[in-house]
């Protein structure tokens, strides 16, 4: 049983998970800048914040603000207040001895509102190492288990869906047999000229949701097929899915997850590579051009899908999930979904957690990229702290690219979900 602070967490993290797209803009705003204009800095070297409340973008004066400045998720080296008598107070600089991240958050409480910001300074992140190791099986363990799929006809079944398609797109609801006897549901989008097309693999992030069509992708003449983890068809009424959050499926990342052979995510990893021997049965599909694609838990699960499946050419990832879970029990921030926090101490001691989360985690996949990949992040995630994402980049052996956009937390600018899909199109539409 989950207990009520563990509860509290998960729906804490579900909000932050769910609001992909960009904050709201609001008549307060905290602006907290750091004094390198690339927020990067050399170890040892000291970086300072420099704070404003601004009102309808004008300076603040007297107004009183709350700092904290420490490692993401850890004890803060410095806590204190600070009047703004001038509309502006700079930091005292603080710095780093080991490769990670110095986050600054504060908050100010204004005509009975409270509001917050954040702002985080890297420092040498591309030395960022994993915590978690691989087990000496950890390549068997995945061979033998997607071995199984070859052996499960497809059974695929389509539902158009007229109102969805465009003038270039058809769009239908489909399912198809998964790993262990479980369906997989998904929204196809196929276009409508008579010819070979490449696919693109979208994968979730974490929740339980219906889905819809990304036509503005499939209308430049890309198959795409967007698929479900839960087993459960993704056209349902909204509240039904509610139902499940809040029920049967509640912080289903935490199921089984003392035992490597029926911890919740073995049935999905291995049905995002059966979702790819949906794709290749397409007749529509050029039998080649595959990439994988997702944010949070699906940038976990593009990395994963992209390790495990040699048919994947391309990968585009943003602020992947489930990276260098052990992270706290070496004092750092761990990946989403937090299992070994301070706070989930039951878990982080549990031998069996540890030794069967290591066949789950994105680092260990990563190792096993040969692809080409773009991901894309920014240093205010809260969600998936950059410690952990950065901890499975850096061990990238493949061409990668990174767009970093600093300010964001978990959430992308229109701009830089723009900048990702064009990077796609271009290696797929060559």
């Amino acid at each position: 049983m989950l207990n009520k602070k563990l509860l509290s967490l998960f729906l804490l993290f579900f909000s932050f998970i769910t609001a992909f797209s960009q904050p709201p803009s609001q008549p307060i705003n905290i602006v907290i800048t750091p004094d390198h204009d690339n927020w990067e800095y050399k170890l040892g070297e000291p970086s300072t914040f420099t704070i404003q409340v601004l009102k309808f973008g004008v300076p603040q004066k007297n107004v009183m603000v709350n700092y904290q400045i420490g490692p993401e998720r850890m004890k803060p080296y410095k806590a204190d207040s600070m009047l703004l008598k001038d509309g502006k107070f700079t930091t005292a600089g603080l710095t780093m001895k080991e490769p990670g991240f110095l986050r600054c958050v504060v908050t100010a409480t204004i005509d009975g509102k409270q509001y917050r910001n954040l702002t985080t300074s890297g420092y040498e992140v591309e030395k960022i190492q994993p915590t978690v190791k691989m087990p000496d099986d950890f390549k068997s363990f995945w061979n033998k288990t997607t071995a199984e799929l070859s052996k499960l006809p497809i059974d695929a079944k389509f539902i158009p869906m007229p109102e969805k398609s465009s003038a270039a797109t058809n769009v239908y609801h489909v399912s198809f047999q998964g790993y262990g006897g479980s369906r997989i549901y998904a929204i196809l989008c196929v276009p409508k000229k008579p010819g070979k097309y490449p696919a693109v693999l979208q994968v979730p992030g974490a929740g339980i949701r219906p889905y819809g069509p990304d036509l503005d992708l499939a209308d430049q003449g890309v198959i795409v097929l967007t698929v479900g983890i839960h087993g459960i068809p993704v056209t349902m009424d909204v509240s039904v899915y509610n139902d499940l959050t809040a029920g049967s499926l509640k912080a289903y990342f935490f199921n089984n997850m003392d035992d490597k052979d029926k911890y919740f995510y073995k049935r999905v990893y291995a049905n995002c590579v059966r979702a790819n021997d949906f794709i290749f049965s397409l007749p529509e599909f050029d039998g080649q051009t595959l990439a994988v694609n997702g944010g949070s838990q699906g940038g976990a699960l593009s990395i994963v899908t992209a390790s495990l499946d040699s048919r994947v050419k391309y990968l585009a990832a943003l602020y992947p999930a489930l990276s260098d879970l052990t992270g706290y029990t070496k004092g750092r921030a761990g990946g989403w979904p937090h299992m070994m926090s301070e706070t989930n101490s039951a878990y982080s001691s549990n031998p069996n957690v540890v030794t069967a989360l290591a066949y789950y985690d994105v680092v260990n996949f990563a190792k096993g990229i040969k692809i080409e990949g773009y991901y894309t992040w920014g240093f205010n995630d809260e969600t998936c702290p950059p410690t952990s994402f950065y901890s499975a980049y850096n061990v990238i052996s493949a061409p990668k690219q990174t767009s970093v956009f600093h300010d964001t937390g978990h959430w992308t600018y229109p701009e830089q979900r723009a900048k990702m899909i064009k990077w796609l199109l271009s290696k797929i539409k060559k």
